[in-house]
């Protein structure tokens, strides 16, 4: 797989670890509901041939019992569930779960569809587009761990919330 190809498995990592982090928890409020913890690893502005776009490469931990409320990006982002199990709900477009290194014919697992809910356990990746609006949560007992890579508009938001 190419530079490119790997650039936007990585940036849809971060998206989805940005809205983890981005306090989009459900139930954030005054209750002692967990939420997801963002951490930018890298990230540049000088992205060539996408004039206007950020590129974060981020680390999102999501406690037992976090929700992240429903979002979407704008960008695309790669996600990669480094440990524990991401349940996750697609409401608007779809995302195809692969398992394997992207670069040496990764196996499609499942696809996940609008109204549908699937669990995206360690080692299994996600693109996700502007356009597919999704919730998670971390309904294990141990925090889920995700690398994401972002394609961000210059200045946007991790994620942005739906209501």
């Amino acid at each position: 797989m190419g530079l490119s190809t790997r650039l936007v498995a990585a940036l849809a990592i971060l998206a989805v670890a940005a809205a983890a982090l981005a306090g989009f928890a459900a139930g954030d409020s005054a209750t002692s509901t967990p939420s997801a913890k963002r951490d930018a690893m890298a990230q540049t502005a000088k992205v060539q041939g996408a004039p206007g776009r950020e590129l974060v490469l981020s680390r999102v931990v999501v406690p037992a019992g976090a929700k992240l409320a429903l979002h979407h990006h704008l960008g695309t982002q790669v996600a990669r569930v480094e440990s524990g199990v991401l349940t996750y709900t697609v409401e608007q477009g779809s995302v195809v779960v692969r398992r394997g290194q992207s670069d040496a014919s990764p196996t499609v697992v499942r696809t996940i569809k609008a109204g549908q809910t699937g669990r995206i356990e360690a080692g299994e990746w996600i693109v996700e587009q502007p356009s597919d609006i999704h919730r998670a949560a971390n309904n294990g007992s141990k925090p889920v761990t995700i690398y994401i890579a972002t394609l961000l508009e210059a200045g946007a938001p991790p994620a942005t919330p739906v209501s």
